[in-house]
């Protein structure tokens, strides 16, 4: 049997944000003895020994924000000038990937896939304003087009929209099935009664996630009912920031930062209801944890109706409005929910388990 494909995959660092867990997802399920991933990083990430342990290569070039946009751009030319071995190119960095699929196409790299995870750039209006101009290059350079929901796609790929091919964040959700062992374990580490009411967030630590009204939100609501708390697992940039939000709100005993952690489906069966106010979305992969572990999910109305799987789980709220999130929080905190409830099934016709995701993805890279 031949050598397998070997897939270079250009993110900035495999940490475990929302692309990158689809990414690990996607690699643990292929056949590995026809799809090699390898992936070219600029930071090290949590993933990093797993890739390797799983027969991948982790690559590693600084990134712009450390060598600026002529360092950058040398290091990618250094890249491939020496490694000559790629004719696959999947590139997860929304409007960087323009920069990327342009070198990567000067180096003779027949097959450049840009992937949509998002609908809008992060950063300041001046870093936006930079990713506009080198988002521009994609459609130049980019081969394929993929995105993980049709908003996404419609962001980064405009009037070539209907090329695109939407590429399910797809998970294994017999991982996620009820277990009240589990749900119990969770209660025991954060210190929480059965009775406590646990609103959970999963998600880094900057703007997009909207931590900042979250706690806003969670201020009031603690205010009117003792038996809520809230449940931050991720870290990112603004991490010290809430914590001190935090403390001014007296709400110490009240708010958990769990940090990052590998026992999402665990968390998740600890959780009563799921927060989510982001101000943009592509499909968050956590939202379909979150509803295959049967978890009530309350969401910004800017994230897209793709996300949700109709099962009754997801209901949709302004960002402008606290007492509305307040409001739909205390109804639920009225409202038991029956978690024992499988929706594996459900989630597999609608597309969203990995394994179908894996071997479409296999077929996808093989006929490429």
């Amino acid at each position: 049997m031949g050598s397998p494909i070997r897939v270079l995959h250009a993110v900035v660092n495999m940490n475990r944000g929302g692309a990158e867990t689809l990414l690990m997802n996607l690699y643990r399920n292929i056949d590995r003895t026809k799809i090699q991933f390898d992936f070219l990083t600029c930071k090290e990430g949590v993933f990093d020994q797993e890739i390797q342990s799983l027969g991948g290569k982790v690559h590693r070039i600084p990134y712009i924000t450390d060598v600026g946009q002529r360092g950058y751009t040398k290091a990618l030319n250094q890249f491939f000038s020496s490694t000559k071995e790629y004719k696959i190119i999947h590139s997860h960095m929304d409007k960087m990937s323009g920069l990327v699929l342009k070198v990567a196409k000067e180096h003779n790299v027949p097959t450049r896939i840009a992937h949509s995870h998002n609908t809008s750039s992060e950063g300041n209006s001046i870093a936006k304003l930079y990713k506009w101009y080198v988002g521009k290059d994609i459609l130049k350079f980019a081969t394929h087009y993929m995105a993980c929901s049709h908003k996404a796609a419609e962001w980064l790929f405009k009037n070539k929209i209907h090329q695109a091919q939407i590429l399910k964040n797809g998970i294994e959700p017999e991982n996620f099935k009820f277990s009240a062992f589990n749900r119990e374990r969770i209660r025991e580490e954060f210190q929480l009664k059965e009775s406590d009411f646990v609103i959970g967030h999963i998600g880094r630590f900057n703007e997009q996630k909207n931590h900042n009204f979250l706690l806003d939100v969670f201020a009031k609501l603690s205010r009117v009912d003792k038996r809520a708390y809230l449940l931050l697992v991720g870290d990112g940039v603004l991490q010290e920031q809430l914590r001190k939000k935090v403390q001014r709100l007296k709400l110490e005993e009240k708010v958990i930062f769990a940090g990052v952690r590998s026992d999402i489906p665990h968390l998740l069966q600890g959780m009563d209801l799921f927060a989510f106010p982001s101000l943009h979305e592509g499909l968050p992969v956590t939202l379909i944890e979150a509803q295959s572990a049967n978890v009530p999910c309350l969401i910004s109305d800017v994230i897209t109706e793709e996300v949700d799987m109709g099962l009754g789980l997801v209901e949709y709220l302004p960002i402008k409005k606290h007492h509305q999130w307040v409001e739909a929080i205390s109804t639920k905190m009225s409202n038991s929910t029956d978690r024992e409830m499988d929706f594996s099934k459900i989630l597999s016709d609608k597309g969203y388990n990995i394994k179908n995701t894996a071997s479409w993805t296999e077929g996808f890279y093989s006929a490429i």
